[in-house]
């Protein structure tokens, strides 16, 4: 009985583990893809205002709901060519992308997953930027969901990095 209590916990343990460190990946991911922000700003049309609030997207109270946001996430996208022409995710790219940071081969596929899944809710939308900005609501959703989300301070923590 209690060596099957200690191997739930073991287990228990690992999965914890396994998700945290996701979610540490994804900061790495999220500090890196987000310093292309500024330069997308203007074509963008992102006031002020909402380039400020951008930068907390993994906070509980970031509502992402603004079309500008969609058209930014475009613009940045290409910057490291995760898009294709029609504003739809480059599944290879996005995975060469994430492997490239430390462990990204274990995040990777759960997170071009997650953006495919979010794509395919919303495809029938022809505005490349609202719908773009729909899917990246509904990953941060379900990224919160699946424990990879990426705490505010593991971000600000691996900025300098990138």
């Amino acid at each position: 009985m209690v060596a099957r209590w200690v191997c739930l916990v073991v287990i228990g343990l690992a999965v914890t583990s396994s998700v945290s460190g996701l979610a540490e990946i994804m900061s790495h991911v999220t500090a890196h893809f987000g310093k292309s922000l500024e330069e997308c700003r203007e074509e963008s049309g992102l006031t002020p205002e909402i380039l400020e609030a951008f930068q907390h997207f993994w906070s509980e109270d970031f509502e992402v709901v603004h079309r500008e946001l969609g058209c930014a996430l475009i613009c940045m996208s290409n910057k490291f060519a995760l898009m294709q022409e029609d504003a739809r995710m480059h599944h290879m790219n996005m995975h060469d992308y994430v492997k490239g940071f430390p462990q990204g081969e274990l995040l990777s596929s759960k997170m071009v997953e997650l953006i495919h899944n979010c794509e395919k809710q919303f495809d029938d939308m022809e505005d490349d930027c609202s719908r773009v900005v729909k899917v990246a609501a509904c990953f941060k959703v379900d990224a919160k969901k699946e424990g990879i989300a990426p705490e505010v301070t593991m971000i600000e923590a691996v900025l300098e990095k990138y």
